[in-house]
């Protein structure tokens, strides 16, 4: 009786560490590669396009951004350092383009219901008293077909595993650990039956933890918005597209996007 005594009062002690873990941070470095096709520059009040002699030079191949990734209890709450921005771009013929931050017209957030293997995203369109958020929600749907390997190497100091996952046509290299208290992905079609996915590796993305702080986060930060109004993926696209527009309308002539 008395061991079984100490062996309990053992595991209580532990406890805390326990669920003192089940909470913190991952900040990811998300790298993706720019289809320059879907870009649009005003030159002189025109619009150019690629292929056109007047379309920029220097612009870049890829884009770096920061990715945030809050989590405590059953949810996940990712933040993009630069999502939605939209840049002012001004170029004389010959010149070299000047950009300038535009601002964002609209923000967005993403939260992951662990427990329901969901996400739901939000996006909140105007300012203060007429700011307004909408969500949409879907279904995390892993894809399947993993194959495992042997190789395993430290990430933000997490000892993961690697496998290989085909995903958009091409093999992905996905890298997880099993060291944090829940699943999660950066990519949802990408989330192991097990585990947190730490660098995801594709030909045109990717998403690598820099790092892991284990700590205490308040529920509320992570928890949904639950007075959002909910409505569909398209329609969410549609509000999306609309409040780029306006935005767009409202930047004038010089206003380019990335």
């Amino acid at each position: 009786m008395k061991k079984l005594l100490s062996i309990f009062m053992l595991l209580f002690a532990a406890a805390p560490n326990i669920l003192a873990q089940a909470s913190g941070q991952i900040n990811y470095e998300v790298v993706r590669k720019i289809d320059q096709s879907r870009l649009r520059f005003m030159v002189n009040g025109e619009e150019v396009k690629q292929g056109d002699p007047n379309f920029p030079t220097d612009v870049p191949d890829t884009r770096t951004i920061g990715q945030k990734v809050l989590f405590a209890g059953n949810f996940v709450r990712e933040n993009r350092d630069e999502e939605n921005m939209m840049l002012r771009v001004r170029q004389e013929p010959g010149g070299i383009p000047q950009t300038t931050n535009a601002g964002r017209p609209f923000e967005e957030y993403v939260v992951t219901d662990i427990a329901a293997q969901k996400t739901l995203t939000f996006v909140t369109v105007g300012k203060d008293k007429e700011a307004h958020t909408y969500k949409s929600e879907a279904p995390i749907e892993a894809t399947a077909g993993w194959q495992p390997t042997h190789q395993t190497k430290k990430i933000a100091g997490f000892l993961c595993q690697k496998a290989i996952v085909n995903y958009h046509k091409e093999p992905y290299a996905v890298w997880f650990t099993t060291e944090l208290p829940f699943r999660y992905s950066p990519v949802p079609a990408l989330t192991p039956e097990k585990g947190v996915v730490l660098l995801v590796e594709g030909s045109r993305e990717q998403f690598r933890a820099t790092k892991v702080s284990l700590g205490k986060v308040d529920e509320k930060a992570v928890m949904p918005d639950n007075q959002a109004e909910t409505v569909s993926a398209e329609q969410l696209t549609d509000i999306r597209q609309k409040a780029m527009a306006d935005f767009h309308q409202k930047m004038g002539p010089g206003g380019g996007g990335i």
